[in-house]
């Protein structure tokens, strides 16, 4: 439903080459339709829209990319903005905001809500947004394993949406829990909770 509200708002002002329901669409779309600009949101299904954003970024896509979340985190506008977004915005904007963010993101420049602008650049002033917890850093294939077992999949599943062996998939669930330090399933959707991967 909301994926119609924005396709359908944003049709006045622009056309529309597709829509989709999950990260690793937005990627085989992205690839083969080339659009200029993608507006995406962060929570998907199958794949985050951060990690699709490095994951197209890594295969050369040039389109310009705007968050639509309604996480208004300063160290997920950073994560979002590190993985090649162009624009950041909250699901509470207006209309007007919405196509002026799209409008300047297609020159080539950066847009970042209002709302959130402020208290970014004066967070970067006092030393920056990263979380000085010293966070583990997971690869992209590490957090799209990650995702897919804290949506419910099983390794079989997780394989088989990346891709990839069994085997493959458990190798990197083993090494995400070393890496992290903990012991059970349980552990490992908490911690996916907590960054926001779901």
């Amino acid at each position: 439903m909301l994926l119609d509200g924005v396709a359908g708002v944003l049709r006045n002002n622009f056309d529309i080459i597709g829509t989709v329901r999950d990260g690793r669409d937005l990627i085989k779309q992205a690839s083969e339709k080339r659009p200029e600009v993608i507006v995406t949101d962060i929570t998907m299904p199958s794949l985050n829209g951060i990690d699709a954003a490095r994951i197209l970024r890594r295969e050369g896509c040039s389109s310009k990319i705007i968050f639509l979340t309604m996480h208004a985190d300063l160290l997920v506008v950073e994560q979002a903005l590190r993985a090649g977004g162009s624009g950041f915005l909250l699901k509470i904007c207006g209309i007007d905001e919405f196509v002026k963010a799209i409008e300047t993101v297609a020159t080539g420049a950066t847009y970042i809500t209002p709302l959130l602008a402020g208290d970014l650049v004066s967070s970067l002033m006092r030393g920056g947004t990263r979380d000085p917890s010293g966070e583990v850093t997971l690869s992209v294939r590490q957090r799209e394993v990650l995702q897919l077992l804290a949506e419910g999949k099983t390794m079989k599943e997780t394989a088989a949406v990346m891709g990839i062996s069994t085997r493959t998939a458990e190798s990197h669930k083993y090494e995400i829990m070393r890496l992290l330090g903990v012991e059970t399933p349980a552990a490992l959707i908490r911690y996916a909770i907590r960054i926001k991967l779901v």
